[in-house]
């Protein structure tokens, strides 16, 4: 359980909480631990002699006790949600924080789902083993132990059933949770499965009914549905047989303590009063071993979690801020690759010896076919992937992206991306992600640049809503908006990867001339497959499967470079 513990750890505000909550379900124990004395003193001195007024004592010090006990259990209640609660807000801010650090290869290789699955159900379930922590993991050993104790008192040879039945009941609890800890791991695994298939039919909807692909996915996800089912199966026999075995062992306890007990009544060395507590004794102790098995299997669920989170944890970002930043130069180039070689993990080369370089208040448009490595130039520059030691350098306006801290690089550098994301709010919101102080007037002349203003105004401006993912705006507008995000800060450097995929050929000419108008002094970088997006930019690269096929304007390119030529041709660029 140190995994568990350790993530627990991490809530110390809550820590008074996790102290005090044991505390006042111990003194809750102490008085149901009396309870049964008070009842064989009953019994014994007022039931059996007809002392009615003794009886009517009793009783009332059985209410103080049952009281006083309540309220015990209500303080720790609060104390065991406030705590429990709290640790699980606690985990997820720390973990979702985290995952934020982590750099795009190591989100891929976690994967969408599974960090979903870690963040909402794993945390779930240490939320729940915090929470039986306080109110019950103290009391229920304790009321065991206790019982044994005082039935100790009572009549030490009887007592002896209740040592032998105790380990008994132990080792049952043992070997249940030995068995059934890896399946719960396994379970945890297809749970993310089955978020992993939901997802991708939520999001790809479309295409899956435009291939007629229903039943497929169905098969596909009732496949990882039956395994979980299978596993859970699996473990729930084994969990059931917990209750079973410690109700044997100790109701053959009770037989045997009744079958004793009845002839020590007999031979006048027990009381009728003290053989009845001794039987309550003996329900605390069951009550309270199959409540601490269920801990125990809580326990364990919440520890296969806690392994899973406390992993997601441990994984330190592969792309760390360095301890002194250099300061960037601003009559270096802009952007500058030089000789720089890439691959995405093991993978061959997406770039291979690639150099280029745009000065501020240039522009260079990057032109080539598919998987050619455009958006990877685009991931190198904000440093979303780093290039390996000895395979080149990015420099961004003089300094290596590497010595610089990725909140200064990104805050120079205003990036359209290829797919256009946008967030639930308004478009106000949207547009304040690009520069948070910004102005209205400002955000207007983003829109205006952009050429998102006309529809943005025609609904209810920059109040206008924005739904989940921007399904309430075309692709077209999306494309625009992303462009406004970026240019809201007028950042010294703007990449449009693919920004105007969507759009007609006269609004995206539109916009190339607007930004190249309001963003004279900043470096301008086109990422297109069209010739119609590039063919104006002071210079051109094209690649050729990660390489550089050419470098120059419109004409120098179309002269010199076949692949440039044969791109232009297939998409009857004249020269």
């Amino acid at each position: 359980m140190k995994h568990l513990f350790a993530l627990l750890m991490h809530a110390r505000q809550y820590r008074k909480d996790y102290v005090l909550g044991p505390v006042f379900k111990v003194i809750e124990a102490i008085f149901e631990l009396i309870i049964p004395i008070v009842v064989s003193d009953m019994i014994d001195r007022g039931v059996n002699t007809g002392d009615t007024a003794y009886i009517r004592r009793c009783g009332v010090i059985l209410a103080v006790l049952t009281l006083v006990g309540f309220s015990s259990t209500m303080v720790c209640q609060f104390l065991a949600s406030r705590a429990s609660q709290g640790t699980g807000t606690v985990l997820r801010s720390e973990l979702f924080s985290h995952i934020m650090t982590l750099s795009h290869s190591q989100l891929d290789g976690f994967g969408t789902p599974t960090m979903i699955s870690r963040v909402s159900g794993d945390i779930n379930q240490v939320q729940t083993a915090a929470a039986m922590l306080i109110r019950l993991a103290v009391r229920a050993p304790f009321l065991a132990a206790g019982a044994i104790v005082m039935s100790a008192t009572i009549d030490p040879l009887l007592s002896l059933i209740l040592l032998v039945a105790a380990p008994l009941i132990y080792l049952s609890i043992i070997g249940v949770t030995k068995a059934s800890r890896p399946l719960y791991r396994e379970i945890q695994r297809h749970n993310d499965g089955i978020t992993r298939i939901t997802r991708e039919n939520i999001t790809g909807s479309r295409v899956i009914r435009a291939f007629s692909r229903q039943e497929s996915e169905r098969g596909r996800f009732a496949a990882v549905a039956d395994a979980s089912q299978q596993a859970s199966v699996k473990v729930g026999v084994i969990a059931a047989l917990l209750n079973p075995l410690t109700t044997v062992i100790m109701n053959l306890g009770v037989i045997a303590i009744l079958g004793f007990g009845g002839l020590r009544v007999d031979s006048g060395a027990l009381t009728q009063g003290q053989l009845v507590a001794l039987i309550n004794y003996i329900n605390q102790i069951l009550l309270a071993l199959i409540v601490l098995a269920n801990i125990i299997n809580i326990f364990t669920r919440a520890e296969a979690s806690a392994v899973r989170i406390q992993e997601l944890l441990d994984t330190t970002s592969s792309i760390s801020d360095p301890e002194r930043p250099d300061d960037f130069d601003t009559s270096a180039p802009a952007v500058e690759l030089r000789n720089v070689t890439f691959s995405y993990g093991s993978g061959d080369p997406v770039l291979e010896d690639l150099s280029f370089s745009v000065m501020p208040g240039q522009s260079i448009g990057i032109i080539g076919g598919t998987g050619s490595g455009k958006t990877s130039i685009a991931n190198l520059i904000m440093r979303f992937w780093d290039v390996r030691p000895g395979m080149g350098e990015v420099r961004v306006m003089g300094a290596d992206v590497k010595n610089v801290r990725a909140a200064d690089l990104r805050s120079r550098i205003g990036l359209v991306p290829q797919k256009a994301e946008l967030v639930s709010g308004t478009v106000r919101s949207n547009l304040l992600w690009g520069c948070p102080g910004a102005s209205d007037e400002e955000l207007i002349s983003a829109l205006k640049t952009a050429q998102a203003w006309d529809f943005v105004e025609a609904k209810d401006g920059l109040d206008t809503r924005v739904e989940m993912r921007g399904r309430n705006f075309s692709g077209g507008q999306r494309q625009r908006l992303t462009v406004a995000r970026a240019l809201a800060g007028k950042p010294d450097i703007v990449i449009l990867d693919d920004s105007s995929s969507a759009l007609d050929a006269a609004t995206d000419s539109r916009l190339r001339k607007a930004i190249a108008s309001d963003l004279s002094g900043s470096a301008i970088i086109i990422i297109s497959q069209r010739v119609s997006s590039v063919r104006g930019c002071d210079s051109i690269l094209a690649l050729d499967d990660g390489r550089a096929a050419g470098i120059g304007s419109h004409e120098e390119l179309y002269d010199s470079c076949p692949l440039y030529r044969e791109i232009c041709q297939s998409q009857n660029a004249a020269r």
